[in-house]
């Protein structure tokens, strides 16, 4: 199997005026990171508002994608539940429809216990046998929020663990720290830890990069400008791998405190989404913010490749 490496884009989850689903929206958003030239895509995940989707909704839209990719592009699917029967029925979802490997993240009942965290992630590498996993450490109140040498104790117990998402701040200093105690450990042979990926957003990319990230999970709505970054890292031009990297940041920042919203708004403003409405909780855009948004994608608009506000 290819390495999972480069730029992962959460598609978000759109929705129709009357609340449902919008399906013909979000395969929309997939050609989109196609087009882009993004190196995989990630569903569902908190950027996809998965907590209020129900069962069915999640499920309907994993096959959709999967049958929509149809191979062209690899997929991680988001499969975290604080119970692993259950985490393991998603995974073997996403798998079902294509998915190269399933992100889950431990329930924060796990705390910071190592074995309880072994014994919940173990339990799906043996329901979903041969299936690659991607640990997300993301701080609490939605994750443990594990140090970085707990990930990497974890990951060397579980085989099945290829990958790590770290979203734990300060990020940069967790993956070398991930990295350094993954190197004499299982990662050492060719069964071990394949690669941390950087999330929080992409607001700390190069940091990570430059520690050795294999890539970056953010959000969809600067898919292009992530793909070049990521380009000009991997052909040594730091210089315009920085360039990019100061003229998103600001709006990378802003969608922190918005977040689906905001990514929604932005993509709206690309021609790419027509509705807006979010189910996730969570301050709303008040007519200050909305003008805010134009001047930072504004500033970010030198970096977009392809449907430029």
């Amino acid at each position: 199997m290819t390495r999972i490496a480069g730029v992962f884009p959460v598609l978000p989850t759109p929705f129709a005026p009357d609340g449902a689903p919008d399906k013909a929206a979000f395969l929309r958003l997939a050609d989109f990171a196609i087009e882009a030239g993004v190196d995989g895509v990630v569903f569902p995940g908190m950027a996809s508002e998965v907590e209020t989707l129900s069962a069915d909704e999640r499920a309907d839209l994993v096959a959709v994608l999967g049958t929509h990719l149809a191979g062209r592009l690899p997929f991680v699917v988001g499969a975290s539940h604080a119970d692993p029967r259950e985490a393991a029925d998603r995974a073997r979802e996403g798998r079902e429809a294509g998915a190269r490997a399933a992100m889950i993240m431990a329930p924060p009942a796990c705390g910071q216990d190592v074995e309880k965290h072994v014994a919940f992630y173990a339990a799906i590498e043996d329901a979903v046998p041969g299936f690659a996993l991607m640990l997300q450490n993301a701080p609490a109140p939605n994750g443990a929020g594990l140090p970085p040498e707990a990930v990497a104790a974890i990951a060397a117990r579980v085989p099945a663990i290829k990958y790590v998402k770290e979203e734990t701040l300060p990020c940069g200093q967790h993956v070398t720290r991930i990295l350094a105690a993954s190197a004499g450990g299982r990662a050492a042979s060719n069964d071990g830890l394949e690669g941390v990926m950087g999330g929080a957003g992409a607001r700390f990319i190069l940091d990570e990069l430059a520690r050795g990230a294999c890539g970056t999970m953010p959000a969809l709505e600067l898919a292009d400008a992530h793909v070049a970054l990521w380009r000009a890292w991997q052909r040594g031009d730091r210089a315009e791998a920085r360039r990019i990297y100061t003229l998103t940041l600001p709006l990378l920042a802003f969608q922190m405190t918005f977040r689906v919203r905001a990514t929604k708004e932005v993509l709206k403003r690309r021609g790419l989404l027509t509705h807006t409405g979010a189910r996730a909780a969570g301050p709303k855009l008040d007519e200050g913010d909305l003008a805010e948004i134009g001047e930072l994608l504004a500033t970010a608009a030198p970096t977009l490749t392809m449907h430029r506000p």
